[in-house]
């Protein structure tokens, strides 16, 4: 085989990407499924260019995340734990405390465990805004409806 005629693979490189913006109203949706959706549309799972080591996603905006759905007994069952370091300092919170104070904490973790843990991660997650009400201050952007399916 000639090395004229092989065909070379594409790799994408970040500022071709043409990135858009995307709103999602979480009202009555599974966390699950919002966050599944969310973090594939940040990495750019979605598109034909997507590659694994480049940023090639899309900004995501979520909406009502304090209407967000949890199935079965997770808002009292389910356990968020962080330790600060400190003797006798390991915090323990379910998703119901959780949502009383900070209800786009809910999203935001369960997204941010799904993208990359890396430098490439922090990048991407620097594209999800998420709000507890209906308004949000992207409408310059112009950002389409995303249905969850």
């Amino acid at each position: 085989m000639e090395l004229n005629n092989m065909i070379k693979t594409f790799s994408a490189k970040a500022p071709d990407v043409e990135r858009k913006w995307y709103v999602i109203d979480a009202e009555n949706q599974i966390l699950g499924k919002v966050a599944v959706q969310a973090a594939n549309l940040l990495r750019g799972k979605n598109k034909a260019i997507f590659t694994p080591h480049v940023d090639t996603g899309d900004h995501v905006i979520i909406i009502n995340a304090e209407k967000i759905r949890l199935t079965g007994n997770k808002e009292i069952a389910k356990i968020y734990t962080h330790y600060t370091g400190y003797v006798g300092n390991q915090k323990i919170e379910n998703p119901k405390r959780v949502r009383e104070k900070h209800p786009e904490l809910l999203l935001e973790r369960a997204i941010k465990g799904m993208i990359p843990h890396t430098k490439l991660g922090n990048a991407i997650y620097k594209k999800l805004n998420v709000y507890a009400g209906t308004d949000h201050k992207h409408e310059a952007q112009q950002p389409e409806k995303y249905e969850i399916v």
